[in-house]
């Protein structure tokens, strides 16, 4: 239980952080890279941000669904069912919304896209705050 504990808030918490980055710095900056190299920078973007929120989100997700079922006496049911709601919204939006839009956005550069991209990623940011908002409080009521 504490290692599933644990790494629930591990993947959590770097999430929370990773999507404030990519929120406010990194997507949008994507403008600025240039019609020139564009293509090849959108496609190294897919491909090594997938090496670091891969692994975070399967363990996130798991770890999420495990708690429901066996989680600490301090959790209470409906927060254990937020938290999992929460990460639902976060792969759902990810699967249909901003992997799609990344997709366009590799076959060059679109201002359309990457305006939607920057904007409809609000949706993960405050998913993914919530859950910090929620783990943040689970180790809280953890810590003795």
């Amino acid at each position: 239980m504490k290692l599933v504990f644990a790494l629930h808030a591990v993947a959590t918490l770097a999430m929370f952080g990773a999507i404030w980055i990519v929120q406010l710095v990194h997507y949008p900056l994507f403008s600025g890279v240039g019609e020139a190299g564009w293509t090849a920078y959108e496609g190294q973007h897919q491909t090594r941000i997938t090496w670091i929120v891969g692994p975070l989100m399967v363990v996130e997700l798991v770890t999420a669904v495990w708690l429901v079922f066996e989680r600490p006496p301090f959790v209470p049911t409906w927060m254990a069912l937020l938290g999992v709601l929460l990460v639902g919204v976060i792969w759902l939006s990810t699967a249909f919304v901003q992997v799609p839009l990344h997709n366009t956005l590799s076959q060059g550069f679109d201002a359309t896209a990457h305006q939607r991209l920057v904007a409809t990623n609000w949706i993960r940011t405050v998913a993914w705050s919530l859950r910090a908002g929620l783990v943040s409080w689970f180790v809280y009521r953890l810590v003795p």
